[in-house]
């Protein structure tokens, strides 16, 4: 879709060329894809130079300008799992963006299902200077953040154990060829517990942490106590019970596959 009230595109861009009707440019699938006729200049983010991955021996770094193609090379069970949650041809994975799955905050974003699963964490860089959130903490709500004005995603951080762990994925959709309505992700951690994590059933990312493996009663109870009813999603892609049936069901099956 063209933008036809953008004016200029600034490239390379950084956070000091911020002003009201700019927006940060990634790969744009998802900028492009609806009317925004409030912005009048892009800053182009994919010409500051950034690596896209940076491998270091307690992490792995991705850059918001990191393609689904790069990210899916790294040859992680998991991280392949939630690159194929797109759906999408290889077009789409040459173009889109990691940082800009997470930033348009859908409910479907495989990429926060990928890190808020994996424990990651955001380096955002604004005005004021730079911080730290937990992808979990990054997403809001559907379609909302916690990205203030003219702040930018610089990174995500994935530990080294997490990625290195054992972990389980359910994906469910009404379609063969349709959107995420339901996506969880389970991961044992260092001390024999678990740690399933709840995303496109939600408007935003619930991670349920166990510190010893769960019996199926205890995992069915933190679900209905630690994920309010109204935070299920409805839209074309299902129901509110339609994903919170399956969110419990998938929770079991990860449950039982992670179990020793």
């Amino acid at each position: 879709m063209d933008l036809n009230t953008v004016a200029d595109v600034i490239s390379p861009a950084g956070v000091g060329h911020w002003r009201p009707g700019d927006a940060w440019l990634g790969g744009g699938t998802a900028l492009f894809a609806e009317p925004r006729p409030h912005l009048t200049r892009l800053l182009d983010l994919t010409a500051a130079g950034w690596p896209a991955l940076t491998l270091r021996e307690d992490e792995l770094e991705i850059a918001a300008t990191c393609t689904i193609a790069e990210l899916a090379a790294t040859g992680y069970d998991v991280v392949e799992s939630c690159c194929h949650a797109f759906l999408a041809s290889f077009k789409i994975w040459n173009v889109a963006t990691v940082g800009g799955n997470l930033c348009a905050a859908l409910p479907a974003g495989p990429m926060i299902a990928l890190g808020a699963a994996l424990d990651g964490s955001c380096l955002l860089l604004g005005p004021s200077g730079s911080r730290k959130v937990s992808v979990t903490d990054f997403v809001t709500g559907a379609g909302t953040t916690v990205l203030a004005e003219g702040e930018l995603l610089r990174s995500i951080h994935l530990p080294a154990a997490a990625l290195a762990a054992r972990t389980a994925f359910r994906q469910g959709s009404l379609h063969t060829h349709g959107r995420s309505g339901v996506l969880l992700i389970g991961r044992v951690t260092a001390g024999d517990g678990l740690v399933i994590t709840v995303t496109a059933a939600t408007r935003r990312p619930y991670v349920l942490s166990f510190p010893v493996m769960p019996s199926a009663e205890v995992v069915q109870i933190a679900l209905t106590e630690r994920i309010p009813d109204d935070a299920y999603v409805r839209d074309v892609h299902g129901s509110p019970a339609w994903r919170r049936h399956m969110t419990r069901l998938y929770a079991e099956q990860i449950r039982r596959e992670l179990c020793p």
